[in-house]
């Protein structure tokens, strides 16, 4: 699997799981109109705040860094360009690798070609770009499991209350 896949996929489960549960509690609790939508916000702070857990304390960054800079060296390695040093972009940390060491023009190009395919890098490049920090994307797949999550509950529910109007 990718790492960029790997590095998501928690944050959607955790944003779907929340988005169930607060629809589920949505459609079941007599709530005012006004605890309705602090259930909404509470909860889209909730997913958000469990793709922010999976990313720092819980490790999935750090994991994320591992597995793409050992994709990066290895790369290096297989085209004995050993004096050559990849590192992901930081501060924030994004998929952004930045390449330096000695290489001549066509060195530069292909590296950064080749290391920009490898799957969770999003470019490669000799200096520094503003990049979109990965700590958003996580957030964004949270809230999109958070939807999704709110969906599949606002089915179950549906299906539920259309099922219990038949009694035989």
């Amino acid at each position: 699997m990718s790492p960029l896949l790997d590095y998501l996929w928690p944050s959607a489960a955790a944003g779907m799981v929340v988005g169930a549960v607060a629809m589920t509690i949505y459609h079941r609790r007599p709530l005012s109109r006004g605890r309705r939508w602090i259930l909404v916000d509470g909860a889209l702070v909730a997913a958000v705040a469990c793709s922010l857990l999976w990313s720092g304390p819980l490790g999935g960054a750090r994991q994320f860094i591992k597995r793409v800079e050992g994709e990066v060296h290895e790369t290096l390695v297989y085209y004995e360009m050993t004096q050559v040093h990849a590192r992901l972009g930081r501060a924030p940390l994004n998929r952004q690798v930045i390449l330096e060491g000695p290489a001549d023009d066509f060195q530069k190009s292909e590296l950064a070609r080749i290391i920009g395919d490898l799957p969770g890098v999003s470019i490669a490049t000799w200096h520094y770009q503003g990049a979109r920090p990965i700590i958003l994307e996580g957030a964004l797949a949270s809230w999109l499991g958070f939807l999704l999550g709110w969906l599949l509950a606002y089915l179950v529910e549906w299906r539920r209350r259309e099922n219990a109007q038949w009694s035989w």
